[in-house]
Protein backbone atom coordinates (compact mmCIF):
# COMPACT_ATOMS: atom_id res chain seq x y z
CA UNK A 1 0.00 0.00 0.00
CA UNK A 2 0.93 3.29 -1.18
CA UNK A 3 2.44 5.37 2.20
CA UNK A 4 -0.07 8.29 3.09
CA UNK A 5 2.07 11.37 3.40
CA UNK A 6 0.95 14.27 6.27
CA UNK A 7 -0.87 17.19 5.23
CA UNK A 8 1.25 20.33 4.75
CA UNK A 9 1.28 22.54 7.86
CA UNK A 10 1.04 26.13 7.51
CA UNK A 11 3.98 28.12 7.65
CA UNK A 12 1.95 32.24 7.20
CA UNK A 13 2.50 32.15 11.06
CA UNK A 14 6.37 31.78 12.04
CA UNK A 15 7.18 33.72 8.29
CA UNK A 16 5.08 36.42 9.55
CA UNK A 17 6.74 36.86 13.02
CA UNK A 18 10.15 36.45 11.48
CA UNK A 19 9.02 39.38 9.37
CA UNK A 20 7.90 41.29 11.86
CA UNK A 21 10.82 40.65 14.08
CA UNK A 22 13.21 42.18 11.17
CA UNK A 23 11.06 45.19 10.49
CA UNK A 24 11.54 45.54 14.58
CA UNK A 25 15.21 45.31 14.43
CA UNK A 26 15.34 47.80 11.64
CA UNK A 27 13.84 50.63 13.68
CA UNK A 28 16.16 49.73 16.13
CA UNK A 29 19.14 49.59 14.30
CA UNK A 30 18.05 53.10 13.42
CA UNK A 31 17.75 54.37 16.56
CA UNK A 32 20.81 52.76 17.91
CA UNK A 33 23.10 53.44 15.41
CA UNK A 34 22.95 57.12 14.56
CA UNK A 35 25.09 58.57 16.97
CA UNK A 36 27.94 56.03 15.95
CA UNK A 37 26.57 56.44 12.13
CA UNK A 38 27.32 60.33 12.49
CA UNK A 39 30.29 60.28 14.20
CA UNK A 40 32.42 57.36 12.65
CA UNK A 41 31.02 57.85 8.71
CA UNK A 42 29.66 61.75 8.85
CA UNK A 43 25.82 60.15 7.81
CA UNK A 44 23.19 59.16 10.61
CA UNK A 45 21.80 56.61 8.24
CA UNK A 46 25.29 55.20 6.86
CA UNK A 47 24.38 51.92 8.85
CA UNK A 48 20.97 51.43 8.69
CA UNK A 49 21.44 51.53 4.90
CA UNK A 50 23.85 48.49 5.08
CA UNK A 51 21.74 47.05 7.58
CA UNK A 52 18.58 47.15 4.61
CA UNK A 53 21.11 45.70 2.46
CA UNK A 54 22.06 43.07 4.42
CA UNK A 55 18.23 42.35 4.64
CA UNK A 56 17.18 42.63 1.20
CA UNK A 57 20.06 39.53 0.76
CA UNK A 58 19.13 37.99 3.62
CA UNK A 59 15.53 37.81 2.42
CA UNK A 60 16.54 36.40 -0.92
CA UNK A 61 18.55 33.84 0.98
CA UNK A 62 15.97 33.08 3.33
CA UNK A 63 13.28 31.87 0.23
CA UNK A 64 16.76 30.05 -1.33
CA UNK A 65 16.34 28.51 2.42
CA UNK A 66 12.20 28.09 2.47
CA UNK A 67 12.05 26.30 -1.25
CA UNK A 68 15.09 24.25 -1.56
CA UNK A 69 14.86 20.42 -0.67
CA UNK A 70 16.36 19.92 2.68
CA UNK A 71 18.27 17.17 1.25
CA UNK A 72 20.30 19.62 -1.04
CA UNK A 73 22.21 20.85 1.79
CA UNK A 74 22.41 17.72 3.47
CA UNK A 75 24.16 16.01 0.40
CA UNK A 76 26.33 18.69 0.16
CA UNK A 77 26.90 19.23 3.64
CA UNK A 78 30.98 17.61 3.70
CA UNK A 79 31.41 20.54 0.88
CA UNK A 80 29.48 23.28 2.82
CA UNK A 81 31.49 21.90 6.15
CA UNK A 82 35.38 21.99 4.02
CA UNK A 83 34.58 25.21 3.03
CA UNK A 84 33.53 26.45 6.94
CA UNK A 85 36.86 25.28 7.43
CA UNK A 86 38.94 27.23 5.06
CA UNK A 87 37.53 30.25 5.55
CA UNK A 88 38.01 29.81 9.50
CA UNK A 89 41.57 29.68 8.46
CA UNK A 90 41.82 32.26 6.15
CA UNK A 91 40.70 35.08 8.76
CA UNK A 92 43.70 34.14 10.24
CA UNK A 93 46.38 35.00 7.23
CA UNK A 94 47.77 38.30 7.59
CA UNK A 95 46.43 40.15 4.32
CA UNK A 96 42.67 38.52 4.27
CA UNK A 97 42.23 38.85 8.03
CA UNK A 98 40.81 41.89 8.92
CA UNK A 99 41.86 42.87 12.69
CA UNK A 100 39.40 45.37 14.88
CA UNK A 101 39.43 46.16 18.87
CA UNK A 102 42.15 43.27 19.63
CA UNK A 103 40.52 40.64 17.28
CA UNK A 104 40.76 38.60 14.01
CA UNK A 105 37.38 37.36 13.43
CA UNK A 106 36.35 39.03 9.72
CA UNK A 107 37.48 38.88 6.38
CA UNK A 108 38.48 41.92 4.09
CA UNK A 109 37.24 40.88 0.45
CA UNK A 110 37.78 44.41 -1.38
CA UNK A 111 34.96 46.55 -0.56
CA UNK A 112 33.17 43.51 1.51
CA UNK A 113 33.86 42.32 5.25
CA UNK A 114 32.49 39.16 6.20
CA UNK A 115 32.39 37.41 9.04
CA UNK A 116 33.25 34.01 8.58
CA UNK A 117 32.06 31.93 11.96
CA UNK A 118 28.37 32.83 10.54
CA UNK A 119 28.94 30.71 7.88
CA UNK A 120 30.62 28.00 9.71
CA UNK A 121 27.69 27.80 12.08
CA UNK A 122 25.65 26.71 9.14
CA UNK A 123 28.55 24.29 7.99
CA UNK A 124 28.60 22.57 11.08
CA UNK A 125 24.82 22.20 11.45
CA UNK A 126 24.07 20.86 8.10
CA UNK A 127 27.97 18.62 8.81
CA UNK A 128 26.54 17.10 11.91
CA UNK A 129 23.02 16.43 10.56
CA UNK A 130 24.10 14.27 8.10
CA UNK A 131 26.92 12.43 10.01
CA UNK A 132 24.88 12.42 13.50
CA UNK A 133 21.92 10.88 11.48
CA UNK A 134 23.88 7.64 10.55
CA UNK A 135 26.32 7.37 14.32
CA UNK A 136 27.39 9.05 17.34
CA UNK A 137 30.55 8.26 17.69
CA UNK A 138 32.05 10.08 20.29
CA UNK A 139 35.55 10.29 19.59
CA UNK A 140 35.00 11.53 15.88
CA UNK A 141 32.58 13.77 17.31
CA UNK A 142 35.16 15.34 19.58
CA UNK A 143 37.43 15.64 16.98
CA UNK A 144 35.45 17.36 14.09
CA UNK A 145 34.45 19.95 16.94
CA UNK A 146 37.96 20.45 18.26
CA UNK A 147 39.20 21.69 15.07
CA UNK A 148 36.93 24.90 14.81
CA UNK A 149 36.87 25.42 18.66
CA UNK A 150 41.05 25.99 18.40
CA UNK A 151 40.31 28.25 15.19
CA UNK A 152 38.03 30.45 17.58
CA UNK A 153 39.99 30.59 20.10
CA UNK A 154 43.18 31.76 17.58
CA UNK A 155 40.91 34.99 16.76
CA UNK A 156 40.17 34.95 19.49
CA UNK A 157 35.94 34.36 20.04
CA UNK A 158 34.49 32.86 22.64
CA UNK A 159 31.32 33.86 22.44
CA UNK A 160 31.03 32.03 19.16
CA UNK A 161 32.79 29.29 20.51
CA UNK A 162 30.40 28.77 23.15
CA UNK A 163 27.55 28.87 20.69
CA UNK A 164 29.31 25.89 18.52
CA UNK A 165 30.43 23.60 21.36
CA UNK A 166 26.25 24.28 22.50
CA UNK A 167 24.95 23.78 19.28
CA UNK A 168 26.79 20.80 18.55
CA UNK A 169 26.30 19.19 21.89
CA UNK A 170 22.45 19.88 21.44
CA UNK A 171 22.46 18.28 17.85
CA UNK A 172 24.54 15.17 19.75
CA UNK A 173 21.98 14.41 22.01
CA UNK A 174 19.00 15.29 20.18
CA UNK A 175 20.46 12.45 17.63
CA UNK A 176 20.88 9.89 20.21
CA UNK A 177 24.03 10.59 21.68
CA UNK A 178 24.79 8.62 25.40
CA UNK A 179 24.32 11.26 28.53
CA UNK A 180 27.18 9.37 29.94
CA UNK A 181 29.54 10.23 27.37
CA UNK A 182 28.45 13.70 27.37
CA UNK A 183 29.18 14.32 30.80
CA UNK A 184 32.41 12.88 29.75
CA UNK A 185 33.05 15.67 27.01
CA UNK A 186 31.53 18.06 29.23
CA UNK A 187 34.45 16.93 32.60
CA UNK A 188 36.79 18.11 30.20
CA UNK A 189 35.39 20.38 28.19
CA UNK A 190 34.74 22.68 31.09
CA UNK A 191 38.13 22.63 32.79
CA UNK A 192 39.73 23.46 29.33
CA UNK A 193 37.11 26.60 28.90
CA UNK A 194 37.87 27.74 32.51
CA UNK A 195 42.10 27.62 31.58
CA UNK A 196 41.34 29.49 28.44
CA UNK A 197 39.12 32.15 30.44
CA UNK A 198 42.05 32.62 33.40
CA UNK A 199 44.85 32.71 31.02
CA UNK A 200 43.54 35.87 29.45
CA UNK A 201 43.15 39.25 31.01
CA UNK A 202 40.55 40.41 28.64
CA UNK A 203 38.25 37.32 28.72
CA UNK A 204 39.10 37.12 33.08
CA UNK A 205 37.79 40.91 32.93
CA UNK A 206 34.51 39.47 31.24
CA UNK A 207 34.33 37.06 34.34
CA UNK A 208 35.26 39.79 36.93
CA UNK A 209 33.20 42.26 35.65
CA UNK A 210 30.61 39.93 35.85
CA UNK A 211 30.47 38.81 39.21
CA UNK A 212 31.31 42.40 40.51
CA UNK A 213 30.22 44.73 38.06
CA UNK A 214 31.87 47.89 40.74
CA UNK A 215 34.97 46.42 40.33
CA UNK A 216 35.99 49.34 37.22
CA UNK A 217 33.09 51.32 36.75
CA UNK A 218 35.16 53.90 34.09
CA UNK A 219 37.07 50.48 32.46
CA UNK A 220 36.30 46.65 31.86
CA UNK A 221 32.85 47.07 33.34
CA UNK A 222 32.00 50.12 31.55
CA UNK A 223 29.64 48.24 29.26
CA UNK A 224 27.65 46.40 31.63
CA UNK A 225 27.26 49.55 33.32
CA UNK A 226 26.05 51.58 30.40
CA UNK A 227 23.80 48.92 29.67
CA UNK A 228 22.54 48.29 32.95
CA UNK A 229 21.49 52.15 32.77
CA UNK A 230 19.90 51.85 29.96
CA UNK A 231 17.60 49.60 31.22
CA UNK A 232 16.95 50.74 34.16
CA UNK A 233 16.08 54.27 32.18
CA UNK A 234 13.31 52.37 30.21
CA UNK A 235 11.28 51.54 33.43
CA UNK A 236 8.00 49.78 32.93
CA UNK A 237 6.89 51.83 29.84
CA UNK A 238 10.05 53.34 28.50
CA UNK A 239 11.40 56.70 27.07
CA UNK A 240 10.08 56.60 23.72
CA UNK A 241 11.25 55.86 20.35
CA UNK A 242 13.73 58.35 19.76
CA UNK A 243 14.66 59.20 23.20
CA UNK A 244 17.56 57.05 24.28
CA UNK A 245 19.91 58.73 26.05
CA UNK A 246 22.89 55.94 25.76
CA UNK A 247 22.46 55.53 22.58
CA UNK A 248 24.88 58.63 22.17
CA UNK A 249 28.26 56.74 22.19
CA UNK A 250 27.76 55.49 26.20
CA UNK A 251 27.12 51.28 25.09
CA UNK A 252 29.42 50.33 22.91
CA UNK A 253 28.15 47.66 20.22
CA UNK A 254 24.77 49.85 20.57
CA UNK A 255 23.46 48.38 17.16
CA UNK A 256 24.84 44.98 17.40
CA UNK A 257 25.73 43.16 20.10
CA UNK A 258 23.81 45.28 22.86
CA UNK A 259 20.87 46.70 20.83
CA UNK A 260 18.69 45.09 22.97
CA UNK A 261 19.79 47.12 26.00
CA UNK A 262 18.31 50.26 23.57
CA UNK A 263 14.74 48.42 22.75
CA UNK A 264 14.40 47.96 26.97
CA UNK A 265 15.39 51.90 27.24
CA UNK A 266 12.81 53.46 24.49
CA UNK A 267 9.91 51.21 25.18
CA UNK A 268 10.19 49.58 28.78
CA UNK A 269 9.92 46.28 30.31
CA UNK A 270 6.54 45.74 28.53
CA UNK A 271 7.56 46.43 25.50
CA UNK A 272 10.49 44.11 25.86
CA UNK A 273 8.39 41.33 26.63
CA UNK A 274 6.17 41.76 23.62
CA UNK A 275 9.29 41.35 21.27
CA UNK A 276 10.16 38.32 23.54
CA UNK A 277 6.61 36.94 23.10
CA UNK A 278 7.19 37.10 19.95
CA UNK A 279 10.27 35.36 19.87
CA UNK A 280 8.37 32.70 21.97
CA UNK A 281 6.06 31.99 19.98
CA UNK A 282 8.18 31.64 16.40
CA UNK A 283 10.61 29.13 18.60
CA UNK A 284 7.50 27.01 20.07
CA UNK A 285 5.11 27.21 16.39
CA UNK A 286 8.23 25.84 14.80
CA UNK A 287 9.68 23.33 17.35
CA UNK A 288 5.14 21.55 17.25
CA UNK A 289 5.27 21.82 13.77
CA UNK A 290 9.00 20.45 13.17
CA UNK A 291 7.61 17.59 15.63
CA UNK A 292 4.73 16.34 13.52
CA UNK A 293 6.90 16.93 10.44
CA UNK A 294 6.97 13.39 8.50
CA UNK A 295 10.73 13.78 7.71
CA UNK A 296 14.07 11.79 6.97
CA UNK A 297 16.13 11.95 10.27
CA UNK A 298 19.11 13.98 8.70
CA UNK A 299 16.46 16.35 7.62
CA UNK A 300 14.96 16.38 10.97
CA UNK A 301 18.27 16.45 12.72
CA UNK A 302 19.08 20.00 10.60
CA UNK A 303 15.94 21.41 11.55
CA UNK A 304 16.58 20.86 14.97
CA UNK A 305 20.22 22.10 14.80
CA UNK A 306 19.88 25.53 13.03
CA UNK A 307 16.79 25.82 15.74
CA UNK A 308 18.95 25.60 18.10
CA UNK A 309 21.29 27.96 16.95
CA UNK A 310 18.81 30.74 16.97
CA UNK A 311 17.48 30.14 20.31
CA UNK A 312 21.14 29.23 22.12
CA UNK A 313 21.87 32.72 20.33
CA UNK A 314 18.86 34.51 21.69
CA UNK A 315 19.29 33.25 25.06
CA UNK A 316 23.23 34.18 25.02
CA UNK A 317 22.19 37.77 24.02
CA UNK A 318 19.23 38.51 25.94
CA UNK A 319 21.36 37.13 28.90
CA UNK A 320 24.43 39.14 28.94
CA UNK A 321 22.18 42.28 28.16
CA UNK A 322 20.50 41.78 31.39
CA UNK A 323 23.28 40.38 33.03
CA UNK A 324 22.24 36.68 34.04
CA UNK A 325 25.61 35.54 31.74
CA UNK A 326 28.76 37.41 30.74
CA UNK A 327 29.19 39.73 27.88
CA UNK A 328 30.04 37.32 24.74
CA UNK A 329 29.46 39.39 21.61
CA UNK A 330 27.03 37.37 20.32
CA UNK A 331 24.18 39.33 18.28
CA UNK A 332 20.70 39.30 18.89
CA UNK A 333 18.62 37.10 15.72
CA UNK A 334 16.76 39.32 13.02
CA UNK A 335 17.55 42.62 15.37
CA UNK A 336 21.15 43.32 15.49
CA UNK A 337 23.36 44.97 12.73
CA UNK A 338 25.43 42.84 11.07
CA UNK A 339 25.64 41.64 7.40
CA UNK A 340 26.95 38.13 7.80
CA UNK A 341 24.86 36.96 10.62
CA UNK A 342 21.78 38.26 9.31
CA UNK A 343 22.16 36.52 6.19
CA UNK A 344 23.22 33.52 7.43
CA UNK A 345 20.55 33.32 10.03
CA UNK A 346 17.79 34.48 7.66
CA UNK A 347 18.60 31.09 5.19
CA UNK A 348 18.42 29.26 7.70
CA UNK A 349 14.93 30.66 8.89
CA UNK A 350 13.95 29.54 5.70
CA UNK A 351 15.76 26.06 5.72
CA UNK A 352 14.07 25.44 9.54
CA UNK A 353 10.94 26.12 8.19
CA UNK A 354 10.82 24.23 5.12
CA UNK A 355 11.80 21.51 7.09
CA UNK A 356 8.17 21.66 9.04
CA UNK A 357 6.97 20.71 5.53
CA UNK A 358 6.68 16.66 4.96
Amino acid sequence: MKKRLAPAQNTVFPTALVFLLCLLGLVFVFEASVAESLNTFGDQYYLLRQHVIGLGVGFFAFLIGRYVNPNFWIKISPLIFFLGVLLLIAVLIPGLGLRLNGAQRWLSLGPITIQPVEFFKFALITFFASWLATHQRTAPFLFLTAIPSVLLMLQPDLGSLLLVLGIAAVMFFIAGGSIKHMLGIAAVAIPALVLLIVTSSYRLDRITTFLNPESDPLGASFHIRQITLALGRGGWFGQGLGNSHQRFSYIPEASTDSIFAIVGEEIGFLGSLVILGLYLAFFTSVYKMMVKADQPAAVQLLGFGILSWLGLQVILNLGAVVGLVPLTGVPLPYFSYGRSAQIMMLLGTGIVIRTTQS
